[in-house]
């Protein structure tokens, strides 16, 4: 199996490991935190609409202290090193941290090694329904 290697950090003060990744939106170049807890990738507004992304619909989001919100979210398409996929992105609050979610993960076919800090390959799954 190959591996894709991304260099990323630790949080030190905790026992969970995090790692970030840069990605492409347009020609806006990120620091994505993995987070396979997090259904879509989150950009900041002001650079999806920069990018010239559109907002096409509103979806309803439980955020992490359990808040619930509704939020826009839209088509792009994002850069991992030299691959690019179109993705379901949510238009985040100024300010907010670019997550890659899982959603966008599994459409490039990667999946969050946390011990060793990168993003590796892996197989799609097709399975029958019984």
């Amino acid at each position: 199996m190959k591996r894709f290697v991304y260099p990323g950090r630790s949080t030190a003060s905790s026992t969970m490991s995090h790692f970030w990744v840069s990605i492409h939106v347009g020609s806006h170049e990120l620091q994505a935190l993995v987070d396979t807890g997090s259904t879509y990738t989150w950009v900041a507004r002001d650079v999806l609409d920069a990018a010239g992304v559109v907002p096409r619909d509103e979806r309803p989001f439980v955020l992490a202290d359990g808040r619930e919100v509704s939020l826009p979210v839209g088509w792009t398409s994002i850069r991992l090193d030299d691959r690019e996929q179109p993705t379901v992105v949510v238009f985040a609050p100024l300010g907010t941290e670019t997550i890659l979610g899982v959603v966008t993960l599994e459409e490039f076919g990667l999946a969050a090694d946390p011990v060793n800090e990168r993003l590796i390959r892996v197989p799609s799954r097709a399975k029958r329904a019984a």
